[in-house]
């Protein structure tokens, strides 16, 4: 997984409360067992017209949003099933960093598995930038050794975060890697207790 301690990205704002994994990754879409490949079907139902065709109203079609990878998000975030596949197709996307007020719990947590920052801070902020975003590009800065974001007029906001995942992140560690790094000790747990 690739660590993340500083991203720096253009932020694109969504700000429809409890978005659930079926609209961030409808189902007829999770017949692949591989993590990539989902991109594609972000969004599916909003992004395309019935016909197959790009929907221009939807924002991440319209051309001032390309390139986005910090999602600004509404409240309750991740909602519903607990399909993996969601993390999956934003990251797949490009985004590595949501930000919102709320998230959904198992959601939350498989954003830290797949190597993306589902960062909570208050609505009032998180409403100020999705503003901001609608009427300009809108750049920030997620620094998550130092714990801040910054807006790209300078204004910086500490946020806090839980010690373990944001290990998790900085040292690029999925469940398997952290396990890894314990080979050593397994394998001599597992010599000595042949004996």
């Amino acid at each position: 997984m690739e660590p993340l301690t500083r991203h720096h990205g253009l932020a694109v704002p969504l700000g429809r409360a409890n978005i659930d994994t079926d609209q961030i990754i409808p189902k007829q879409f999770l017949k692949r067992i591989e993590r990539t490949g989902f991109g594609q079907f972000l969004f599916y139902d909003w992004r395309y017209l019935p016909d197959g065709s790009p929907n221009g109203e939807f924002i991440l079609n319209q051309p001032a949003y390309q390139g986005s990878s910090i999602l600004l998000a509404g409240p309750n975030f991740g909602c519903g099933s607990s399909r993996e596949h969601a993390p999956w197709a934003l990251l797949d996307y490009g985004f590595r960093v949501i930000i919102a007020s709320s998230f959904a719990d198992i959601f939350y947590h498989n954003c830290f598995k797949n190597g993306m920052l589902p960062l909570v801070l208050a609505e009032p902020l998180v409403e100020t930038w999705r503003a901001a975003a609608y009427e300009r590009a809108l750049w920030l800065t997620v620094d998550l050794e130092r714990q801040t974001v910054t807006d790209d007029v300078g204004v910086q906001h500490a946020f806090t975060i839980d010690p373990f995942l944001r290990t998790t992140l900085l040292q690029g560690l999925d469940d398997i890697e952290r396990t890894l790094k314990w080979a050593a000790a397994i394998d001599q747990y597992e010599v000595q207790r042949r004996k």
